[in-house]
């Protein structure tokens, strides 16, 4: 067991935690939460929340200057139910997909598990690096822009045919790296990670043409449960509400963080902080012996998630004992990697001065273990 160790008050951040999702939620974000006591409570048909979703709604689009035609969907669940949706609502035949990680592993596996498809087109790349797909037979073409489990970013582009779908997992990139949305279909999240949000709602940029496949398999008289229907989706975002009762919390620490992001100037600031904390952590890690990155190709590191990887020779759960018990929190790496690293959750409301002074604990730390 790591023994105890107090790290000195004058290196401590302001702001301990560092998760990867669940993300660090601004505490001005919160004090508005306490605020809306008319919202909290009421019904999601009546108009002040309708008004809310659709405030959402608005906010995400300026954003992310969403094409002409584009549409705001968002519905229940996460990301993890979108991809069982996308397997319902969006692949006709067969998907390709790039794996570079358990996040966008877990998505091809749900469209190899289902008996209305053709087994997909994998394209898998080792943890660490990407993978993009290209296959022409297939009528989808996803993969993730950032691999929360990896730190590992890839570019978001048309790939595959005329006629493929591009469906791109942002869950980890959304609100914290920007992306043209022209050159996807269905850009898809959720809340808790850039928007400090909270989890149980997925929300997409959505193309014509997704729109209409969806439509379309659907009239084709495919099987589709109601919760993975994307047209039943698509029908009540117009509306500016969810198929079932959203969580009202979700909504409204996204309207505030929404705000907060164009109060600040918008995508490109957004993702100019971001990458000025990963940044930190990157040339930190390499400058010192007993760290490295993750990612080798500095082209690949993801700006919003940094993973670092920490020589056998310092006991990493004792680094991160200590460092929890000194209030800095969540810097765990992703179980299934099984490697000696840390993984820092840079997101937008992560204070850049605070991972600089991540940093510095970590020294104070290793240099007494």
């Amino acid at each position: 067991m790591a023994r105890m160790m107090w790290i000195p008050d004058e290196l401590l951040p302001g702001d301990g935690r560092f998760g990867s999702g669940p993300a660090k939620i601004r505490p001005e974000a919160l004090d508005y939460l306490a605020m809306r006591s008319d919202i909290m409570g009421t019904s999601h048909r009546q108009p002040p929340v309708k008004q809310l979703v659709a405030a959402v709604q608005e906010s995400l689009a300026e954003l992310y200057r969403i094409p002409a035609g584009y549409e705001v969907v968002l519905g229940n669940g996460g990301s993890t139910l979108f991809w069982d949706m996308a397997v319902f609502s969006l692949i006709e035949q067969r998907s390709a997909h790039g794996v570079f990680g358990e996040f966008s592993r877990k998505f091809a596996k749900a469209a190899t598990r289902a008996p209305h498809l053709a087994d997909p087109a994998v394209f898998e790349a080792e943890a660490g690096s990407i993978a993009l797909p290209d296959s022409p037979e297939a009528d989808v073409h996803a993969w993730a822009q950032n691999e929360t489990s990896t730190g590992a970013a890839a570019p978001v582009e048309r790939r595959g045919s005329q006629d493929s779908l591009v469906l791109i997992d942002a869950t980890s990139a959304a609100g914290g790296i920007d992306a043209d949305i022209a050159e996807t279909d269905v850009y898809y999240f959720a809340p808790q990670k850039n928007f400090s949000s909270d989890g149980g709602l997925w929300l997409a940029f959505a193309s014509p043409d997704a729109i209409e496949r969806a439509a379309r398999l659907k009239a084709g008289g495919r099987y589709l449960p109601e919760i993975l229907d994307f047209s039943i989706a698509v029908d009540n975002s117009r509306k500016n509400q969810t198929l079932n009762t959203p969580a009202l919390a979700t909504l409204l620490l996204l309207e505030d963080q929404l705000g907060w992001m164009l109060d600040l100037g918008g995508m490109d600031e957004v993702a100019a902080r971001c990458r000025r904390s990963t940044q930190t952590l990157y040339d930190w890690a390499e400058s010192r012996d007993f760290a490295s990155p993750f990612v080798t190709d500095p082209e690949h590191r993801s700006p919003v998630v940094a993973t670092i990887d920490i020589d056998e020779a310092i006991p990493v759960a004792d680094l991160i004992a200590i460092l929890r018990r000194n209030g800095i929190r969540d810097i765990d790496p992703y179980r299934a990697l099984n490697r000696n690293q840390i993984r820092v959750g840079c997101y937008a409301s992560v204070d850049p001065e605070d991972v600089a002074a991540l940093t510095a604990c970590i020294d104070h730390v290793v240099e007494r273990l």
